[in-house]
């Protein structure tokens, strides 16, 4: 009985959900772990940068996070396309409900790549961007050669790039993740992207 009273004595109470244990049975610190373990995360090289950039030229569709008035993160399926400048641009309505999020806090995230037909879709590489969205007025005067750019990739978007509640929103990247596959992860900057910082 004395046992079990001086064991009941060393148990650490923690909220629910939480995994409860005696504290003499704390894992000791491993001495002949190296302090910095060696990250997954491969060097940043030319063949990261050429993969990171044809999955940006080639996508036409991304998933844009943005943040909600909760703070939580929104999940959309936006078009995708480049500016003049390598830049990541979309058209949207100013009655989305993203549209209404980037404008009262402009941090989002787009995710490009998608699967292909064959294989698990966690093989195939996608890319990862972080930074600032900038919803531009019509007037601005980037405004044609942006229109312009994005016709080439979306040429059905004539139809309503011109009305008035369909709006520019440029991204400005602060930081992108590129997974090319198992095992293949690399950070990449704005430089690294082709983009001014």
């Amino acid at each position: 009985m004395a046992q079990v009273l001086s064991l009941a004595s060393r148990i650490v109470i923690r909220p629910p959900g939480l995994f409860c244990k005696p504290e003499s049975a704390a894992v000791p610190e491993n001495t002949n772990t190296p302090k910095d373990p060696k990250s997954p995360i491969r060097a940043t090289d030319a063949e990261a940068r050429g993969l990171a950039s044809d999955l940006m030229q080639s996508a036409t569709f991304a998933a844009l996070a943005t943040l909600s008035t909760a703070g939580h993160p929104v999940q959309s399926r936006v078009a995708f396309a480049l500016d003049a400048g390598g830049r990541p641009i979309s058209l949207v309505s100013t009655l989305a409900q993203h549209t209404q999020a980037i404008t009262a806090r402009p941090q989002v995230s787009l995710l490009i790549g998608e699967p292909g037909d064959k294989g698990d879709p966690l093989t195939h590489p996608r890319l990862t961007l972080n930074g600032r969205a900038e919803v531009l007025p019509n007037a601005c005067p980037a405004y044609e050669e942006m229109a312009a750019q994005y016709l080439r990739r979306h040429p059905k978007a004539k139809l309503y790039i011109g009305f008035a509640d369909f709006h520019f929103v440029r991204f400005q990247i602060d930081e992108a993740f590129l997974n090319g596959g198992f095992g293949k992860a690399y950070v990449l900057t704005p430089a690294d992207l082709g983009l001014s910082a």
